[in-house]
């Protein structure tokens, strides 16, 4: 550990090795440390014992949950979205050599009390009570102008800058009621709250794109959602990156103690000091637990993982993301829930595994914050809460060589991850993140 390196990387998170697996590819001398003794961090896939290990003091699991090794259940449950960014960096780096992904059978909304299927397909458009009968015909113009839109091409604007204009502007234009915009805003391009309206429309018309091609893209594979999500968990995501790391010679030490950021007398950062040794480098990457003093809080998120024995009533599927919209149940953010099954390889057959998450909203009883989700889920066998902290980072880290990732927010999709990745990067090696094809070399393959 005592020697120098271009970069040191504190935490598994994805994040981190992603990060990790980018640099080693681009030639850095990339040194990843954790503190715990698996990969993931706050992204682990956990089995029944390390499950009860968090959250109930290491008391033992029931045994009618069957087999421990049966489970590898996600502490940030997520989907991936078949055309988002995140896919991109799998594709051009082959970490896709390490996972296998399946689809996810459906995506739903709550809407009115029940629970209807989004849109997939021309043909589900027209016939689903999401969008009312005189809405469809502009909502297919909205589609078209997506779709067809060309940064480059004033022809295909509309009149519209999506830059300038606020998403609120862009609903005017296409003469869009409440119920449409709110299934755009919160069903297609995601949004947690209502104040993507008054922000710069691109941040609403870029996401929506993505959920229209990448519907397009599971249409194509005879998916009926536009959400993949890889087998035994997300677990595999990070320890795929820290493979192909590993494959670029980093090195990589787990259950090691990181007791202090050493930095010069300036305040900038020279290395990390586990015990009495001191690893040296010009920078550092790593999650919020590493750098109290580095970070800001901006929230709290609430998740919630059931083990159930049945599937989330009306679904009728094996997996499925059911988002609630704010407006829906009386808050001011949305509600996702994620439901997996043995199709998976995540738990036995006949057990699922819904998880719940949301941005918390008051100091009291997280249950009552969740409550309607919880209804919608139906009884549930086992259930474990916890309320976790949101961090960003308090500077770029240009002035110490410090850079902090964020925490992980309450999406159900992985586009928020990909953004603090190429921020990170782009403020790490000052270069905007260029995805290339990593060379094939039998020497290192081997």
């Amino acid at each position: 550990m005592d020697e120098e390196y271009d970069v040191i990387i504190l935490g598994t998170g994805l994040t981190e090795c992603v990060l990790s697996g980018i640099l080693a590819v681009e030639g850095k001398k990339v040194l990843h440390i954790d503190r715990n003794d698996f990969y993931g961090g706050e992204c682990a896939s956990l089995n029944l014992t390390q499950l009860y290990q968090r959250f109930r003091d290491g008391a033992a699991a029931p045994a009618s949950l069957g087999r421990d090794r049966d489970y590898y259940i996600d502490l940030i449950p997520k989907f991936l979205m078949q055309d988002e960014g995140l896919i991109n960096v799998l594709v051009y780096t082959d970490v896709l050599r390490y996972l296998e992904f399946v689809a996810i059978a459906t995506s739903m909304v709550f809407c009115e009390g029940k629970i209807y299927k989004v849109p997939s397909t021309p043909s589900e458009g027209l016939t689903s009570p999401l969008v009312g009968f005189f809405q469809k015909n502009n909502a297919r113009k909205f589609i078209e102008f997506l779709l067809n839109w060309k940064k480059d091409d004033p022809k295909t604007h509309q009149g519209l800058d999506l830059d300038r204009n606020t998403m609120k502007e862009v609903y005017d234009h296409f003469s869009f009621n409440e119920d449409t915009q709110e299934f755009i805003g919160h069903a297609m391009a995601l949004h947690l709250d209502e104040k993507y309206k008054n922000r710069p429309a691109k941040e609403t018309c870029g996401p929506a794109t993505m959920y229209l091609r990448s519907a397009a893209r599971a249409l194509d594979r005879s998916a009926g959602s536009p959400y993949i999500y890889p087998q035994f968990g997300l677990g595999d995501l990070p320890q795929g990156f820290a493979r192909l790391s590993a494959v670029y010679a980093g090195t990589f030490m787990l259950n090691t103690p990181v007791d202090e950021i050493v930095r010069d007398d300036s305040g900038k950062f020279v290395g990390v000091r586990s015990g009495d040794q001191t690893a040296r480098a010009k920078q550092v990457i790593g999650d919020p637990s590493y750098f109290r003093d580095n970070v800001r809080k901006s929230g709290r998120v609430i998740r919630a993982i059931c083990i159930l024995d049945h599937a989330i009533p009306n679904t009728n599927a094996d997996s499925a993301q059911i988002i609630m919209p704010q407006r829906q149940i009386g808050r001011e953010h949305d509600i996702y829930i994620t439901c997996l099954s043995h199709e998976q390889k995540v738990c036995p057959q006949g057990r699922w595994i819904a998880s719940i998450s949301t941005i918390a909203e008051t100091t009291g009883e997280p249950k009552e914050e969740i409550s309607a989700a919880l209804k919608l889920v139906g009884a549930i066998e086992q259930i474990f809460v916890s309320v976790s902290d949101v961090y960003e980072p308090a500077a770029s880290g240009v002035d110490d060589n410090v850079f902090v990732s964020r925490s992980y927010d309450a999406t159900s999709h992985f586009e928020t991850v990909y953004n603090d990745v190429k921020d990170i990067y782009k403020r790490v090696t000052g270069n905007d993140l260029t995805l290339q094809k990593r060379p094939v070399n039998a020497e290192q393959e081997a």
